[in-house]
Formats: structure tokens, C-alpha cells, sequence
């Protein structure tokens, strides 16, 4: 069923279907840490609803974002949010493995994504055609993400990403053998104590080794509160300045 909601009371609104893709933790997650600057130029590939670069333009208004997703119906509702907030964010159905024809190779400052995390067959399969694209990698890998971010990307650009702490690996291999060096690292974790459940990556196109990995991000505190940075992270802060003027 298709759904509007907004970011906080008053705050951009946007469009989702929840039988498509749910607003989800990790969009939120990588909508925060992800850190592009006024005036740059913003890709998402596999952006579904358009929430990452709602985020991103919540955060930074002097944005231009490109919407990159293979699938029809989330695209559209993509296109509602920005038409509805008046955002400079454009939509292209296209497949990332093809863009050679919608936005040129180094054309881009900064590239997000929210992956699939399963390779394909790995476990059990998400019903829907939608709800399959985006969990496992049958329509695209984890490599070819990669690759389409570094051929987007100009010298020095950067790429984020959220993905699971298992095929960190994984990750860092195959970002490294596309011209992306890991450059920033933060672990998602739900309390203190608890084993990391999502990690967030930034790279750069022609970076130098090394890494810094930033304290871990704890949502939860011991009495299962929001952690401060969790408020901030979905507006809270803000829904509640709003509530008291």
C-alpha cells in the first residue's frame, strides 16, 4: 500500500510503498554518515524510493542528487518526493551496469548505496520480484556496484556504503580492486555489549591506504533508550525544537 510520511512535523515529506521498499534503519543509518559538500554533485545507485537523497538534501540543501534504480515503481514514487519538496534530485531507470548512456564516467563527487547484502541463493529468498533486487544479488554484485561507483566517480571522489559486518571482507577487497581505497569505517551496533550488526564504509577513488575507523555507533543505551546519536540521526532533535516553538 502506498504510504507518505515525513522526515519530521512539517519537515520534507516522502513516498513509499510498504510492499515495495519500508523506510528502513539502515537508509536512515547511511543518510548520516555519508558526508558530501555543499555544491557537490550526489549518485545513488539502487535508490528505490529516493529516501537516502531526501536525507542527504535534509541535511545538505545545496546538493544536486542522481536517483539510479533498475525497477519502475519505487523510481516513480522517487519522483513524487522530489516533485513534492521541490528538490534538485533527478530519477533514471537505468541499470547500474549500464549508465554509460545516462551520466557520464566522472561525472560525480559523491556515490551512495544501499546494497543487497546476500549473495544470490545464499539462504532463503525474498518473496517479490522488488524484495529480491533489493536483499540478494541476483540482478547485480556487490562487484558491479563497485564498479559503477568508480567509473561515476572523478579523481578524489568518495563512495559510501552500509552493508553486513561478515562480507566485510568481501568489501574491502573488491572496493580496493576497483580504485577505491577504504578511507572511513564505523560499526553499527544495537547496545553496547552487542556483536555489530551493520558496518558503514566510505572510499575514494585514488585515495592512499589507510583507514580510520571511527567509535562504534551504539543505538540503544543500557535501559533500551535512543542513544543521542540515534536522535539525531531520524531529526528528533529537531521534531522537538519545532514542537516547543
Amino acid at each position: 500500500m502506498e504510504r507518505t510520511d515525513r522526515l519530521w512535523p512539517g519537515g520534507p515529506v516522502f513516498f513509499y510503498d510498504d510492499t515495495l521498499f519500508k523506510p528502513s534503519t539502515d537508509a536512515f543509518l547511511l543518510g548520516a554518515f555519508a558526508r558530501p559538500r555543499a555544491g557537490e554533485t550526489v549518485c545513488d545507485l539502487g535508490a528505490g524510493t529516493g529516501l537516502i537523497g531526501l536525507l542527504l538534501l535534509a541535511r545538505e540543501p545545496g546538493l544536486t542528487v542522481h536517483n539510479v534504480e533498475l525497477q519502475e515503481p519505487p523510481l516513480r514514487l522517487a519522483e513524487r518526493t522530489a516533485l513534492e519538496n521541490n528538490l534538485a534530485m533527478s530519477q533514471h531507470l537505468a541499470d547500474l551496469r549500464h549508465l554509460e548512456c545516462v551520466l557520464a564516467p566522472g561525472s560525480m563527487d559523491y556515490v551512495v548505496s544501499n546494497p543487497p547484502y546476500f549473495s544470490s541463493g545464499s539462504g532463503a529468498t525474498a518473496s517479490g520480484g522488488t524484495r529480491r533486487t533489493a536483499r540478494e544479488e541476483h540482478t547485480c554484485s556487490l562487484a558491479d556496484i563497485c564498479a559503477a561507483a568508480a567509473r561515476l566517480l572523478r579523481w578524489g571522489g568518495r563512495f559510501a556504503l552500509v552493508h553486513r559486518p561478515e562480507r566485510l571482507c568481501d568489501l574491502m577487497v573488491t572496493l580496493r580492486a576497483c580504485g577505491l581505497e577504504p578511507k572511513r569505517m564505523q560499526l553499527v551496533q544495537h547496545t553496547a555489549c552487542a556483536a555489530p550488526s551493520l558496518v558503514l564504509l566510505e572510499s575514494r577513488r585514488g585515495g592512499k591506504p589507510s583507514v580510520r575507523v571511527e567509535p562504534p555507533l551504539i543505538l540503544r543505551d543500557a535501559e533500551g533508550r535512543e542513544t543521542a546519536a540515534v536522535r539525531a540521526i531520524y531529526f528528533r532533535d529537531r521534531e522537538h525544537k519545532e514542537g516547543e516553538g
